[in-house]
């Protein structure tokens, strides 16, 4: 079942083109890596695809997905970093979205926040201050919160930037966990060898996009010889 198409995307600014003509489909359950050197306007696609930014022509079909559906996970700042909030509101705030004119957390609510800390891990750090966790504790804390922002569609941007190798499979098990239970993931991401292991497509932004399954993409060589630097894209 298709969840987002994109139809002959532009993107860009006013005065300067990333790339045209950029069509895909992802599908339910599909695990998207979406790679490309810096500055190629990825994290800019995101955002079109959250429906924050208009492309400069073009569209992008959500087919009956709601916004409530969606949970997106972005790059964290250091100030993110250091927000004095406990783990527990961290993960509650992911439901704001869905609470209508109710100014409190319904009692539902509050037991899924916790079957979510639960499931990655971090329940018993929830009366925590977040700016005191490491930063693989953090990651988890904000896949908790981002669980309970989205019930289909995961979108996430540079999720494993900055933490050592191992918190770094640890959290690729995460989400290939979340993946395997039915949720679609879209990914920002530098890794190749991550893409090789978990991708089921492979959305490489250059400025003549390309839209592939990992299988096709990685026969073809073009993942082979691809070497990029980490860092946060403008």
């Amino acid at each position: 079942m298709s969840l987002i198409s994109a139809k002959d995307l532009t993107i860009g600014f006013s005065d300067l083109v990333l790339y045209r003509d950029l069509s895909f489909e992802i599908n339910e359950g599909d695990y998207v890596f979406v790679i490309g050197e810096n500055g190629t306007g990825k994290t800019t696609l995101m955002r079109t695809l959250l429906g924050l930014r208009k492309p400069l022509s073009g569209e992008v079909v959500t087919d009956g997905l709601k916004l409530s559906e969606i949970g997106y996970l972005p790059q964290q700042t250091i100030v993110q970093r250091d927000f004095p909030a406990s783990v527990k509101e961290i993960v509650l705030s992911g439901f704001v979205g869905r609470m209508g004119a109710r100014p409190f957390y319904s009692p539902s609510q509050k037991k899924s926040a916790m079957d979510a800390m639960k499931k990655f891990g971090v329940a018993d750090l929830a009366n925590r201050c977040y700016r005191e966790l490491s930063g693989g504790q953090q990651q988890r804390v904000l896949l908790a919160r981002t669980l309970c922002a989205a019930t289909k569609v995961l979108l996430m941007d540079e999720p494993v930037a900055g933490l050592d190798p191992f918190v770094t499979e640890e959290f690729y098990g995460l989400v290939e966990k979340l993946n395997r239970e039915g949720m679609t993931i879209i990914m920002i991401s530098h890794d190749i060898a991550a893409a090789k292991k978990y991708a089921s497509h492979i959305l490489h932004i250059t400025n003549d996009p390309s839209f592939t399954e990992k299988k096709e993409y990685f026969a073809s060589g073009r993942g082979n010889s691809f070497s990029i630097v980490s860092g946060k894209e403008e």
